[in-house]
């Protein structure tokens, strides 16, 4: 088995980064144009994942899950509704004044939508899939990823 992270380590990795970055947006200071460049680090890495597992993770969950049809459902709809907050935040500027009400909201769901990924969705999919096809999962996402990685970016051709 590989030493590299499986399908899960590599989206967990991501929830990390995601939080990381969302909490930096969070405490710059309130109009400041750094929120927006974070913001738009944020919204490239979360659609990005949120694509990724669409493509890799939910076909498999809701074919070899028990209730993963539902699982699936629930985290498309929270993904629907993340990209929905990430793209008027992107249509306002720092600031705004809806903006932090916009961040606010994005960060409660996706706090909560990660949580539930983690807690439920992961481990049913820890469960149900073998150790190795989780980990060529991990090597075919993360090949993809270098593929289309910009230079200078973790996986990219250089800078």
């Amino acid at each position: 088995m590989s030493r590299r992270p499986d399908i899960l380590g590599e989206f967990t990795a991501d929830h990390r980064a995601a939080i990381e970055l969302l909490d930096q947006v969070e405490r710059a200071p309130a109009g400041a144009a750094e929120r927006a460049d974070l913001l738009t680090r944020l919204t490239d890495l979360l659609f990005a994942h949120c694509a990724a597992e669409e493509e890799h993770l939910f076909p498999l969950v809701q074919h070899d899950v028990p209730g993963g049809g539902a699982l699936v459902f629930g985290s498309i709809h929270e993904h629907l509704a993340i990209g929905q907050y990430l793209s008027d935040l992107q249509g306002l500027g720092p600031a705004d004044p809806a903006f932090d009400t916009l961040l606010r909201g994005l960060a409660d769901t996706l706090r909560r939508h990660l949580a539930t990924e983690e807690e439920q969705l992961f481990p049913a999919a820890r469960k149900a899939l073998p150790a190795a096809a989780r980990a060529a999962l991990g090597d075919r996402l993360r090949a993809e990823r270098a593929e289309t990685a910009e230079p200078g970016e973790p996986g990219g051709a250089g800078p």
